[in-house]
């Protein structure tokens, strides 16, 4: 299949963004011209290096000002908030225990950057305590989490919006848009990927908590274990107690792109197949290789292949989406989308950065201009009731899915799931998985 290269898709890149595209960039003590008081008053919870890139970003949309930060790391608060502080203007307080962030009534919103544990729990609390919230992905740890935040959604009636940036890509909604008016037929079948070249996490030792962390409150919700030093600042992702893995870590943003552009919610029938195949040995809990299958009612599916530990993907591309349908295929991504014939001939592509909204990174905190139009939605949402990109009832769906696909994976088994409520029909062991166990005093509730 002829495709546009990575050479010429860079070549677009700095071109646009030399250009047109200048104008969305982030210059020192540019940004945030406008009073804070203008703003909303918003606090970043969980201050690794994605605090960093909402930071940025919410200085961008001129109505997000950044008025706490909070981690129960004192090195991790130190390093966000010189950055905060000196480099983006921002005059921000820092707080150790979110719990008070949600008692100031002065904080009108949290951002969620924190180990996926504590993403519905924490947004659950805020919804309760009358805060607008943006959860990074994936929204939940486990499928009970995911029902009680929709169900908080709906009851608190707080905006809510999950960090799956790319809903809010200019191309990557004109190529959904095509395919619903049928510009490749009928569209049924949507495969995903991410690679990356990950090494091993060796075996943990137990060793006193660092003074700097409140491992104590790093744990909240999940049952207490020591301290080990390979868990803190990141390798948590791929313990069962605190993370969910590669296909929540990444693989969510395709799936939830293959899911919007075949326009289907739950499946009937989910598969995974993969394991630790490139390492063996270590403390690595989950898959660094997996292949997970979703069958739809109508004749669609989806596969998501995540391989964490080799780095070659697939049409020049480390992660993205091809959709495939009667009359032609689109290949999307962060950057734009490709149209193809059934003979793999280019028919029309599509840049992200001729919207001025390019994924492409500024530096190295993980920061792109996706983010920030992400955030002028959430902002607008809560400023003037406009539809958000990714509500949480709806992202939850995606982040189900993925819950599904390691469900799968663990118990070696094909999932017969009702496509009505996402529950798993006849299989005892598969519904066990469907909670998880809660530290006393933390399970989280309406």
């Amino acid at each position: 299949m002829p495709k546009i290269s990575k050479e010429r898709r860079e070549f677009i890149k700095k071109s646009v963004l030399g250009t047109a595209g200048a104008a969305y960039l982030w210059s020192s003590g540019q940004v945030f011209a406008q009073s804070p008081n203008e703003n909303l008053q918003i606090a970043i919870i969980g201050l690794g290096g994605r605090s960093y890139a909402l930071a940025k970003a919410a200085g961008l949309t001129g109505k997000l000002h950044v008025s706490h930060a909070c981690d129960v790391d004192a090195n991790r608060m130190k390093s966000f908030m010189d950055y905060a502080n000196e480099k983006l203007g921002y005059k921000s307080e820092g707080v150790r225990d979110f719990r008070e962030i949600l008692e100031n009534k002065e904080v009108d919103a949290v951002m969620i950057a924190t180990p996926e544990h504590w993403h519905a729990p924490m947004a659950i609390m805020a919804m309760k305590a009358g805060k607008h919230v943006y959860v990074e992905k994936p929204c939940s740890h486990n499928l009970f989490e995911n029902e009680l935040l929709v169900k908080a959604y709906q009851k608190y009636g707080k905006v809510c919006q999950m960090g799956n940036q790319q809903r809010s890509s200019v191309t990557s909604k004109k190529a959904v848009e095509d395919i619903r008016n049928g510009i490749i037929g009928e569209a049924y079948y949507g495969k995903a990927w991410y690679a990356n070249t990950r090494g091993p996490i060796g075996n943990g030792k137990q060793v006193p908590v660092p003074d700097y962390l409140d491992w104590e409150l790093w744990q909240g919700p999940a049952p207490r274990e020591p301290y080990r030093d390979n868990v803190h600042p990141y390798n948590w992702h791929w313990f069962k107690a605190w993370g969910t893995g590669e296909i929540h870590n990444n693989g969510t943003h395709e799936i939830d792109i293959c899911r919007w552009a075949l326009n289907v919610d739950l499946p009937k029938k989910v598969s995974s197949n993969g394991g630790r195949l490139h390492f063996k040995g270590d403390d690595w809990e989950f898959f660094d290789t997996q292949n997970a299958n979703f069958e739809f009612d109508g004749g669609k599916m989806i596969t998501w292949e995540g391989k964490s530990c080799n780095g070659i993907g697939f049409y020049e591309r480390g992660r993205g989406a091809i959709i495939h349908g009667t009359e032609g295929t689109i290949i999307l991504d962060r950057d734009g989308y490709e149209l193809y014939d059934l003979k793999g001939k280019l028919l029309k592509y599509e840049s992200e950065v001729n919207s001025g909204t390019s994924s492409s990174t500024s530096d190295t905190t993980g920061f792109d201009l996706l983010t920030v139009k992400h955030l002028q939605n959430f902002s607008e949402a809560i400023k003037n009731n406009a539809a958000l990109n990714s509500p949480i009832d709806d992202a939850s769906i995606s982040t189900h899915l993925c819950h599904l696909g390691n469900i799968s994976q663990f118990l070696g088994e094909s999932l017969e799931v009702d496509h009505k409520t996402g529950k798993v029909l006849n299989n005892v062991e598969a519904m066990a998985m469907w909670k998880r166990e809660y530290e006393k005093g933390w399970e989280p509730d309406l």
